[in-house]
């Protein structure tokens, strides 16, 4: 399985942007994935996660009420949409997927992941 994320980009504080993970993973419903990032100089972190099916969805306490992760099964992609955005959001954002539908908060859980994509948020 393969991911590929995308959407990062430099944004001032209050902006918004979407981040996509397309998946090689197919049929795409089996798999659960996960949002991480790693901030420079710090360890990387949970950020949020989705099921399968696309109907649980969990959040990092930081980001709850300004991130909304959603999934396209059809096209085999999850997005994260960032309102809001705050300057400790800067970070390298990777996605990750898990060969169930159950999400997950832990790195050791997911499998497959992608490369990072950047996303600086300017005060």
């Amino acid at each position: 399985v393969q991911l590929q994320a995308s959407g990062g980009g430099l944004v001032q504080a209050g902006g918004s942007l979407r981040l996509s993970c397309l998946s090689s993973g197919r049929p795409f419903s089996k798999y659960a994935v996960g949002w991480f990032r790693q901030a420079p100089g710090k360890e990387r972190e949970f950020v949020a996660a989705i099921s399968g099916t696309g109907g649980t969805t969990y959040y990092e306490d930081s980001v709850k009420g300004r991130f909304t992760i959603s999934r396209d099964n059809y096209k085999g992609t999850v997005y994260l949409q960032m309102n809001t955005l705050k300057p400790e959001d800067t970070a390298f954002y990777y996605c990750a997927a898990r060969e169930y539908s159950t999400p997950k908060n832990d790195e050791p859980a997911h499998a497959y992941w992608g490369q990072g994509t950047l996303v600086t948020v300017s005060s």
